[in-house]
């Protein structure tokens, strides 16, 4: 019997951390901000929707870059690392005989604080609530075998994409009129006091009408949203477990599936859906069979192309590619770049702060989120310069373990 206590369990020391997942986790948050500049000088009912035909054509081929190439691509490839994330600290946790679920469920209730705050004092768009109430469902599949985790994520994620189908089919065949539209409908009086409130209102206005939003509209959507991050965690989960994230040599078949097979699957699916209609709307009594189609064919496929910019980015990574590793900076910071962007994309474009509402082209808008993304990277790395931590991650990681992380890089001693 081995008489020696259990070994504390920490935060990574930044020579134990999995570069290849801080670099993806960077590259993930610039995806997240060019698809979540939109929402900043427009309505949140509008997102997703497809690309606008009232656009000059480099607008909208930048719209269109968006929609085939970003949107709902790199929140899934987020949910991935997430669940990555949770079956590393799983596994440390395991290794030093630790009792894991305390540390879990801190993390956990830690990270819904943080997403409600940022959900109803910050910007409506949250995903951090989702990601939080599907990590407490994680812990459901903590034993789950390794062999199970890709059958779950699979499922959970086709169930939601069946039922859409169904909808779809129900409305062609009988109308909208006998479909249940309720999850679907928009309050279009909630709409009009939304576009008021941010782009004229006070803070204290647009406060109000966040909290609104998300009792209205936020809180009814996770009953889709949060099986999908269920989903994606779990086979983020397989990916450490099995040894593909950190050993992608051993897997050369599985990746090349994933780099030839679903990539290019998920973008002929999102063509597909483009085809059927390229400006799906699923707000009003207005819900047509197409646009329930073409948005369902984005949901299928999204998923399948951001495992497929997984495994590019990791084969780039193994052929020895620097480029990958410059996102790793803001990667290891997500969470407080993320926070960030919601914070000056508000003050930008809010009637509270610059009043830009509605005035920033697609163009403007994407060019200025790469721009926001540059200096994010650079104040990354003038900070791991001197800290080992963001602000925000440090923050988490003292709640999360219930003491206080040196935030100071140590000083080396002098060469003689």
């Amino acid at each position: 019997m081995n008489s020696q206590a259990p070994a504390a369990l920490g935060p990574l020391a930044s020579s134990q951390r999995i570069v290849s997942l801080d670099a993806l986790r960077g590259i993930a948050l610039l995806g997240v901000l060019l698809m979540n500049v939109e929402s900043f000088t427009g309505s949140l009912f509008d997102v997703g929707t497809g690309i606008a035909p009232a656009q000059a054509w480099p607008d909208r081929l930048a719209d269109g870059f968006v929609y085939i190439f970003v949107q709902g691509k790199f929140w899934t490839l987020f949910a991935l690392l997430f669940g990555m994330g949770f079956a590393s600290m799983s596994e440390r946790a395991r290794a030093a005989g630790v009792d894991f679920l305390p540390l879990y469920l801190r993390r956990s209730v830690g990270l819904l604080a943080i997403g409600l705050i940022h959900a109803l004092a910050i910007w409506s768009g949250d995903i951090l609530v989702s990601y939080a109430l599907a990590a407490f469902a994680l812990l459901l599949l903590r034993n789950a075998p390794q062999s199970a985790l890709w059958p779950i994520g699979a499922l959970l994620n086709l169930m939601l994409v069946a039922m859409l189908l169904l909808s779809s089919l129900a409305i062609a065949l009988v109308g909208q009129d006998a479909a249940d539209l309720g999850d679907f409908a928009v309050d279009q009086a909630l709409r009009a006091r939304e576009i008021a409130a941010y782009a004229q209102g006070s803070y204290a206005q647009a406060s109000a009408l966040r909290w609104d939003y998300f009792v209205a509209a936020t809180l009814p959507s996770y009953w889709m949203f949060v099986p999908m991050a269920l989903g994606l965690f779990a086979i983020g989960a397989w990916f450490v477990r099995s040894g593909a994230i950190v050993a992608p040599a051993r897997y050369p078949r599985f990746y090349a599936a994933l780099r030839w097979g679903a990539g290019p699957l998920g973008l002929a699916i999102t063509l597909i859906g483009l085809a059927v209609d390229s400006e799906p709307v699923l707000t009003g009594r207005t819900l047509s069979a197409s646009d329930m189609f073409a948005t369902t064919l984005q949901m299928l496929a999204a998923p399948l192309m951001s495992l497929a910019y997984l495994a590019w980015i990791v084969r780039a990574l193994e052929r020895g590619a620097r480029w990958p590793l410059a996102f790793a900076p803001a990667g290891r910071m997500a969470l407080t770049l993320y926070l960030m962007q919601s914070v000056i994309g508000t003050l930008v474009f809010y009637g509270y702060g610059l009043g830009l509402w509605g005035e920033a082209s697609r163009v403007a808008q994407i060019l200025g989120a790469c721009v926001l993304f540059g200096l994010q990277l650079a104040f990354a790395r003038l900070w791991f310069a001197r800290l080992r931590y963001g602000p925000m991650e440090w923050l988490w990681r003292w709640f999360t373990y219930a003491r206080r992380p040196a935030l100071r890089q140590p000083v080396l001693p002098a060469l003689p």
